[in-house]
């Protein structure tokens, strides 16, 4: 288990449920100080999905205090998280990176047929599509389009 792998999230209606939430990321340092499983502070970020009230947020080790990051986009386990909760990065991604296979095939294979070319696209290419999209289904038309 890592403890970078740790999400703590929290509803915030209210500039008091701020510190609700800093209150349990207190915790979850001295938690961790316990059981000898450390965060790196530094890797440690802040998404805000869906409100604009201004928090931030700190953690404090025995070495140091940490004042988190705030980001727009995070990369979780080769999926792409964005604070509107969008899928449109994750299929631009993920078109690109089908597309970049596709060429390196078409560059190494001079005369393929249809066969060939399928069971290379079931090998190669079509993984990068479909990894994990129960989890970030796209919705939009645009998305569709481009994963197509």
């Amino acid at each position: 288990m890592f403890a970078d792998d740790t999400k703590i999230w929290s509803k915030i209606t209210i500039k008091e449920d701020s510190s609700s939430l800093q209150q349990d990321l207190n915790k979850l340092i001295s938690w961790s100080q316990t059981w000898l499983l450390r965060f790196h502070p530094e890797k440690c970020k802040v998404m805000h999905i869906g409100h604009q009230i201004n928090t931030e947020y700190k953690m404090e080790d025995a070495r140091k205090t940490v004042q988190l990051t705030t980001v727009k986009e995070e990369k979780d386990l080769g999926v792409y998280i964005m604070d509107n909760l969008k899928t449109s990065l994750q299929c631009t991604k993920a078109s690109s990176k089908a597309m970049s296979v596709m060429w390196l095939i078409k560059r190494n294979f001079k005369s393929i047929d249809i066969e060939e070319f399928n069971l290379l696209y079931k090998a190669y290419i079509w993984p990068h599509l479909e990894y994990c999209i129960h989890n970030w289904s796209p919705y939009l038309k645009k998305d569709t389009e481009c994963l197509k």
